[in-house]
């Protein structure tokens, strides 16, 4: 029988939030997992699509190394590998939404500060790209840490991390440099006023005007690698 109707379109947004520590991710990544304009409109909480990076996956104890911060000598190839497979995954369900709270920027950045070690993610980058993930870099002014601090101090169970704010600051700066060489679309968003609802808004106006609520097309695809 042959289907006559008309079928929506489907959402399927695929967002990294990329940014040094204190520029409220988390908050944000929850935030656009509730947003009716990114997400659809919801009567009850689903399965959350919100992943991250900065799981410490690779060791059995709190705050340990994962796919950000492995130790390049013992866990490179894992970490490597690692994302081979979360792209190999997200190849295969390519027609569902995935928020990302930290990826391979992150990674770069961390493993350039503490390592002076420089990963060329640019097949990653590509593979993402081609299957519409866009990324957004939240920012903030240097003066807007202390104040950060304050507020993440209230929740915190890793308190002493917050010490030293020049580490932010100056990781901020690697940050900058590093996605400008994304192929991934880019925005960047300054949360020093710390406004999640507000950002939340601009990101959900930002894919709405790039296309990024919907799986892109074939032709879409080819025009990443051309």
């Amino acid at each position: 029988m042959k289907d006559t109707g008309t079928k929506s379109r489907k959402l399927c947004p695929k967002i990294i939030l990329e940014g040094t520590r204190l520029t409220f991710k988390t908050e944000l990544a929850f935030a656009l997992n509730e947003h009716p304009r990114i997400v659809g409109p919801r009567k009850y909480r689903y399965h959350s699509p919100v992943i991250s990076g900065e799981w410490c996956a690779f060791t059995n104890f709190p705050w340990g190394r994962g796919l950000i911060n492995f130790d390049p000598v013992q866990e490179e190839e894992l970490a490597q590998e690692t994302y081979r497979t979360w792209l190999r995954l997200f190849e295969l369900q390519r027609y569902y939404s995935w928020i990302i709270d930290r990826w391979h920027i992150s990674t770069q950045v961390w493993q350039q500060r503490e390592h002076n070690k420089r990963y060329d993610f640019g097949w990653l980058d590509e593979g993402l790209a081609r299957l519409g993930f866009h990324l957004v870099f939240l920012t903030r002014t240097p003066a807007s840490f202390e104040r950060a601090r304050e507020e993440r101090l209230k929740v915190s169970g890793n308190p002493a991390q917050y010490d030293d704010l020049s580490i932010f600051v100056r990781e901020q700066e690697l940050f900058e440099q590093a996605v400008q060489g994304t192929k991934l679309p880019l925005l960047r968003l300054d949360m020093s006023t710390f406004d999640v609802p507000h950002a939340a808004n601009r990101i959900a106006d930002w894919l709405a005007e790039t296309g990024g609520l919907y799986a892109p097309t074939e032709s879409q695809r080819d025009e990443v690698t051309t």
